[in-house]
């Protein structure tokens, strides 16, 4: 071990309670159709009263992700950090925020979810870390040609006087990506490299101590149970030594802090360390590529087991737009043979309810402004189609937490309380990442709906609307028409059906506007996104319907689920 590493394993309180490695279920394909529950810790529920999301919390609710019928829980990082990133700004990877709990907890959470049948996956944010990780805060002090800043990017500035940034570079939460060092005596010093905010410092990745660190971060993980990592950031890690600017127009592998192809090794070399463990330990990447042919790259069977497919949580609530990045995402991962993954939303994006109530209901970090008009009604209405669309596509499903219960983004969060630095560094304009990442309704008719212990005086980290009476678990789990009953049975009928999850689709010919495909011999699933309502094809039975049926049509902007005994080959209008 080093750095960090070493430290933590001489602190008894860091390897506290060091559990036998816990097997999960035997399965070995069960990433390729598992549905799996993105958990952001803060916001999911408070077990002890402090207004914080925590691991109490998750464990007590374990039953109702059980109910839900979920494979899998994905956890935003809940390991130890100054939260200037909601947590991708990780100091410690080998203890648990003291706000969530610590290591004990996080092991019994493992075990309790496996209990009843359900995988944990962890994240890992390779890319950088916090400015307050000992590697960084012995590299400050270090100084200038040390071998302790050549872990990161520490770079001499430009100019006489280095007050010239080494590089252009255009950071993804908006502004640079270079922050000027203080020397002890209160000169200015070198510069050092932050894709995102200057509290997240890029790791060189060309350095051994960062790829044996991080190595020694997977064994950790994997040895406590859980079965994956999700890889942050994951096209970002490797850097071009010589810091080029960024071309107009790279052209495949150009970029000098995207997709470089050396990123390749890194992967395969931890896919062998995962499949040295017993199960599936799956690596799932975080890749925003426009490229698809670039993105399915990753997706070797010596490298990472399956990615997000951004594309199309991204398109447009369109017929046309949907279809092209179902198929153009089939088709790139044809050749590797890896599963597609389906999502709809997660903490960084605009919630699905009200991105399809806008007029333009694509997504995209750029276009992100305050005081977009949405129609919530209408983008229930969508939401609700959509995800009976995505849960009947080949591959696995992501959810994130909430949209089972249909909750929109909150827009109207008080500039003050905004803690993303997306916010900040746009100077406003961004309204941030915060509206998704709103503390969950569980019960009762008064903020903080029972995210919170009762009698518990501590106000939620994020204040919740005083309407989401009508949103919470409670007030939704027994009526057949909300969000989440609606995910229930989806959830319910894709796990009884045996062509749904991975395996193959069939399209079949449908007027414009209308998305319908077979799912083996016996399952047909209808989307209509046309302005007029529309006949169903020959069936036996409806499974599921997004909306009731007007006049025995599918109403616009609905899915339904049918059983037949042999699909069409087309829908008549």
């Amino acid at each position: 071990m080093t750095g960090d590493s070493a430290a933590s394993a001489a602190d008894p309180a860091a390897d506290a309670a060091q559990a036998a490695p816990v097997t999960p279920p035997e399965d070995p394909q069960w990433w390729r159709s598992a549905v799996i529950y993105q958990i952001y810790p803060r916001s999911f529920a408070d077990g002890n009263g402090d207004g914080v999301g925590d691991l109490s919390g998750v464990r007590e609710h374990l039953p109702y992700l059980a109910d839900l019928g979920v494979d899998a829980l994905w956890f935003t990082p809940w390991y130890e950090s100054p939260l200037a990133d909601g947590g991708y700004d990780v100091a410690d990877y080998r203890r648990i925020h003291p706000a969530f709990g610590d290591l004990a907890e996080a092991e019994a959470l493992i075990a309790d979810a496996l209990a009843l049948g359900i995988r944990t996956i962890v994240d890992i944010v390779p890319n950088h870390v916090s400015d307050r990780h000992p590697w960084f805060r012995e590299a400050l002090a270090a100084g200038p040609g040390s071998t302790a800043r050549e872990r990161f990017w520490f770079r001499p500035g430009r100019g006489d006087d280095g007050s010239g940034m080494p590089t252009g570079w255009r950071s993804n939460f908006s502004g640079d990506t270079w922050t000027r060092t203080t020397e002890p005596d209160g000169t200015p010093g070198e510069w050092y490299l932050h894709l995102f905010s200057p509290q997240q410092p890029d790791l060189n990745w060309n350095h051994p101590d960062v790829r044996r660190e991080h190595e020694d971060i997977l064994r950790f993980w994997f040895d406590r149970g859980v079965a994956g990592v999700r890889i942050d950031s994951a096209a970002l890690l490797v850097k071009d030594p010589a810091l080029p600017e960024v071309p107009e127009h790279p052209g495949p592998g150009e970029h000098p802090n995207q997709d470089r192809d050396a990123l390749h090794d890194i992967y395969r070399s931890w896919r062998a360390l995962a499949d040295g463990y017993p199960g599936t330990r799956v690596l799932v990447g975080e890749l925003w590529l426009p490229e698809i042919d670039r993105f399915a790259r990753y997706l070797r069977p010596d490298e990472l087991h399956t990615a997000f497919n951004f594309d199309f949580l991204a398109r447009p609530w369109d017929a046309q737009e949907l279809r092209a990045s179902i198929d153009e995402t089939l088709a790139a991962h044809a050749p590797v043979h890896a599963p597609s993954t389906w999502v709809l939303s997660n903490h960084d994006v605009t919630r699905a309810v009200t991105r399809y109530g806008r007029e333009d209901t694509s997504f995209a970090f750029a276009t992100k402004r305050k005081g977009t008009p949405t129609d919530l009604d209408l983008g229930r209405r969508r939401a609700r189609a959509a995800a009976l669309l995505t849960a009947a596509l080949p591959g696995s499903l992501y959810i994130y937490q909430g949209d089972e219960l249909g909750l929109p983004e909150v827009e109207d969060l008080p500039d003050e309380l905004r803690e993303d630095p997306m916010h900040e560094r746009s100077g406003g304009v961004d309204p941030g990442r915060d509206g998704c990442r709103v503390p969950l309704p569980w019960r009762g008719t008064t903020p903080p709906f029972g995210f919170s212990p009762d009698g518990a005086t501590a106000p939620p980290w994020l204040p919740q609307p005083a309407g989401w009476a009508a949103l919470t678990v409670q007030a939704q789990q027994s009526d057949p028409s909300s969000m989440l009953w609606l995910y229930r049975q989806a959830l319910r009928i894709r796990r009884a059906e045996p062509a749904l999850g991975d395996g193959p689709l069939t399209w079949l010919d449908a007027p414009d506007g209308v998305l319908a495909f077979s799912r083996g011999a016996a399952f047909v699933s209808v989307t209509n996104l046309s302005t007029a309502a529309l006949p169903l094809p020959e069936h036996q039975a409806i499974l599921l319907s997004s909306s009731p049926l007007e006049g025995g049509l599918l109403p616009p902007d609905s899915t339904a689920w049918l059983r037949t005994q042999h699909p069409a080959g087309h829908l008549t209008t």
